[in-house]
């Protein structure tokens, strides 16, 4: 039986309802630039990912970004290739932000904007660099 009162963790859907909202909030420029960048939502990252990234834990990455990026986009397309993605990371999301005082809205969209922003080629420390002009 099913208490009301209880409290349950977001799902895999709500998780990717709020990233869906964040993406509609972006200006239509970027959503332009994002044309065909799929974005998945799933619990934890597979180990293969985690070996390659050198995490200790399956909770060390929120979100990954995967994909060829708009900076190598200019060479010709090659076909056969996945669709760019962005990954978050449900479980290690909601860690984050039990952790945190940010909304959990707001920690999937910094996640997203930040994933997205290695879909326009910028590095952690590009990202690190504007994220840091924000008042």
């Amino acid at each position: 039986m099913n208490d009301p009162g209880l409290w349950r963790a977001p799902d895999l859907d709500a998780i990717d309802a709020l990233a869906a909202s964040a993406f509609a909030a972006l200006p239509e420029s970027f959503r332009q630039l994002c044309e065909g960048l799929v974005i998945r939502v799933v619990d934890f990252p597979d180990e293969e990912t985690l070996e390659e990234m050198n995490a200790q834990t399956e909770f060390d990455l929120l979100g990954l970004f995967r994909g060829q990026g708009l900076a190598h986009a200019e060479a010709t397309a090659p076909t056969g290739l996945a669709p760019n993605m962005i990954w978050l990371y449900r479980r290690p999301l909601l860690d984050y932000w039990c952790e945190g005082e940010d909304t959990l809205e707001a920690v999937v969209a910094h996640v997203l904007i930040h994933e997205i922003g290695h879909h326009f080629g910028l590095s952690d420390a590009d990202i690190e660099a504007i994220e840091a002009r924000i008042p």
